[in-house]
C-alpha cells in the first residue's frame, strides 16, 4: 500500500504545525519521522491517521485521494496508529479491548477472538493475558494489544508514536523484531516517530526530518547519528554535562517507608538525599519508584514508615504544607495532572504569583509569562492555551511555573518524549537548581540518563530497592540487569 501526503498544512492559531508537507511511503519499508520538539511530526501523523484534518492538501492512498473525519475513516482504510499513550479501556479485559471497534455489533463471537487472539500472541511472543484487565498491564504489554487490534482490523500502515519509552529491554527487542517482520514478511509500511536516534538507526530504512514545519529533507539508513541532529537542528547537539558539586546537609530523609500499590509493595525503604544531590530512581514500570515519590511529595499516604524534609515529620501533611515546606512535584502528565490544557500560559501564572488582594493582577501574570517565556525559550505566547504547545515546550513552561527556592524537586520522567536539544535543555535548568543546593529525585525509563546524572542510583525490583552508591563505573547495560532482577 502505497501512501501519499501532498502539501499538508496545519495551523493552531498563530503557530503553523505542518507547512506545506509533502512525502511519500512505500509498502515493505520502515520510515522515521524526526524533528525538535515543535516540529510537527505528531500534527502530520495525526492527520495521516484520521485524528486531525490538515487545513489544507491531500491524503492519496494507492492512487486515491481520500478524507478521514476519524481515526475509524483511517482505519478503514488500512492506515493505524498507536499512540504513545494507546487509546484503550482500562476497566475492561484484555480481549475486550481486542475485540473494540470491529464490525459484529453488540455480541462477537469472543470464543473465535480468543482463538485468533492466542495465536497472534504466539507468533509474535507477546505477553498480555486475555483474562486481565488492561489497567494491570505494563506499558509494553498495552503496546502489544494495541498492535494485536490493529492487525486485526487489518491496518496494512502502521504509525507508532515514541513505542520505546517506559517499556523494558525485552519488550523493546519484541516490538522490533515485529515490525521489521511486518515489513519484511508482510509488505506493511511501519512509521516511526522517535526522539530515540538510536532506536531509528537499529530499526528504518529511512528517515524524513521536519523543522519548525516544514519538510528539510531525507537520510538514508545506515548513517552516523550526527548526521541526523545536524539535519534536525541545523548544529551538533552536546549533551549536557554534570558538574560536581559539593553536598550539603540532608534534605530528604526516609526511614523504613512502605508503600503498596495494586500490585505489589515495597517495604522498609530508608534514603538519606542532601541538599545538592541527584538521585535516580530506576525500574521497570509499576515497580514502586511511582508511589515512591509521591509519597515523598505528600500525593500518597505511605503504609509505614517515616519522611522528614530538613527535619521535619511529614507524613499526614497537606500537599500544600509539603509545597510550603520548600517541596515540587512534577508528574509525567504533563496535561493530565501538571498543567491545564485549555488554560492559557497567562492565566497558569495569575493562579500561582502570590497577592493579598481579592483580584487577579492580569498585567502582572501577563508581564510575568512573556518573562518566563523569554527566559525558558518557550516556543509559545502568553495567550497561547497550554495544549498547544508541543510536549518539550510544555516541559519548559512546567519548570518555569516552580518557585525560585526549593528544597526538593521530584520528577517523573522529565525528558520523555523530547529530543535531545530540548532534553539538554531540561537538564542545563535541573542541573543549575542542584547548583543552588535544590536535592533532586528523579524517574526516567532512560537508562542512559539516569547513569550521566545521578550522584547515587536507587534500584526498584520485585518489591524490594537496591541503593548505588556510586554509579561512576556503571553502564546502562547493567542497569537493566539490576532492573530485571540480576543482582
Amino acid at each position: 500500500m502505497r501512501v501519499e501526503l501532498k502539501h499538508i498544512s496545519k495551523t493552531f492559531g498563530p503557530v503553523r504545525a505542518n507547512q506545506d508537507i509533502s512525502l511519500t511511503f512505500e509498502e515493505g519499508r520502515i520510515y522515521a519521522i524526526l524533528g525538535e520538539n515543535g516540529a510537527g511530526k505528531s500534527t502530520l501523523m495525526k492527520i495521516m491517521s484520521g485524528y486531525q484534518s490538515a487545513d489544507s492538501g491531500e491524503i492519496v492512498v494507492d492512487g486515491q485521494v481520500l478524507t478521514f473525519d476519524a481515526p475509524t475513516d483511517a482505519i478503514a482504510h488500512g492506515i493505524g496508529m498507536l499512540y504513545q499513550d494507546p487509546l484503550d479501556f482500562p476497566p475492561f479485559t484484555v480481549l475486550e479491548n481486542y475485540v473494540a471497534g470491529r464490525s459484529g455489533g453488540f455480541f462477537p463471537d469472543m470464543d473465535a477472538a480468543r482463538e485468533e487472539f492466542m495465536a497472534l500472541l504466539t507468533r509474535f511472543d507477546f505477553d498480555p493475558d486475555p483474562d486481565a484487565y488492561v489497567d494491570a498491564l505494563t506499558i509494553g504489554e498495552r503496546q502489544q494489544l494495541e498492535i494485536l487490534r490493529l492487525l486485526s482490523l487489518n491496518v496494512r500502515v502502521l504509525i507508532l508514536d515514541e513505542p520505546t519509552t517506559g517499556i523494558s529491554a525485552e519488550q523493546k527487542t519484541t516490538l522490533f523484531n515485529t515490525l521489521k517482520s511486518l515489513a519484511r514478511d508482510e509488505a506493511m509500511t511501519i512509521i516511526l516517530v522517535s526522539h530515540k536516534l538510536e532506536d531509528v538507526i537499529e530499526l528504518c530504512d529511512e528517515a524524513y526530518v521536519l523543522r519548525r514545519g516544514r519538510y528539510i529533507g531525507q537520510q538514508s539508513i545506515p548513517c552516523p547519528i550526527s548526521a541526523l541532529v545536524e539535519m534536525m537542528f541545523g548544529k551538533v547537539v552536546e549533551r549536557q554535562e554534570r558538574p560536581p558539586v559539593e553536598v550539603g546537609d540532608p534534605t530528604l530523609v526516609v526511614e523504613r517507608l512502605c508503600i503498596s500499590s495494586r500490585r505489589l509493595t515495597v517495604e522498609d525503604v530508608t534514603l538519606e538525599v542532601h541538599a545538592g544531590e541527584v538521585i535516580g530512581l530506576a525500574g521497570l514500570d509499576g515497580s514502586g519508584q511511582g508511589e515512591f515519590v509521591r509519597s515523598c511529595a505528600g500525593l500518597i499516604k505511605p503504609e509505614g514508615g517515616r519522611i522528614l524534609v530538613d527535619g521535619r515529620p511529614m507524613i499526614g501533611l497537606t500537599y500544600h504544607q509539603y509545597s510550603h515546606a520548600g517541596v515540587a512535584f512534577l508528574p509525567a502528565g504533563r496535561i493530565e495532572e501538571g498543567l491545564i490544557g485549555e488554560m492559557t500560559l497567562t492565566e497558569h501564572f495569575a493562579l500561582t504569583l502570590p497577592s493579598r488582594a481579592p483580584w487577579v493582577n492580569w498585567r502582572r501574570a501577563r508581564n510575568t509569562a512573556q518573562t518566563r517565556i523569554d527566559q525558558f525559550n518557550v516556543k509559545g505566547r502568553p495567550a497561547s492555551p497550554v495544549r498547544t504547545l508541543s510536549g518539550g515546550n510544555q516541559q519548559r513552561f512546567a519548570l518555569s511555573l516552580l518557585p525560585q527556592n526549593l528544597r526538593l524537586l521530584l520528577l517523573e520522567h522529565p525528558t520523555r518524549g523530547l529530543d535531545v536539544e530540548s532534553a539538554n535543555y531540561i537538564w542545563e535548568q535541573l542541573l543549575e537548581r542542584r547548583r543552588e543546593g535544590t536535592a533532586i529525585v528523579f524517574i526516567s525509563a532512560e537508562l542512559d540518563e539516569i547513569v550521566a546524572y545521578s550522584d547515587r542510583i536507587l534500584v526498584f525490583f520485585g518489591g524490594r530497592v537496591t541503593l548505588v552508591d556510586d554509579p561512576a563505573d556503571m553502564t546502562a547495560g547493567r542497569l537493566g540487569e539490576l532492573i530485571g532482577g540480576r543482582l
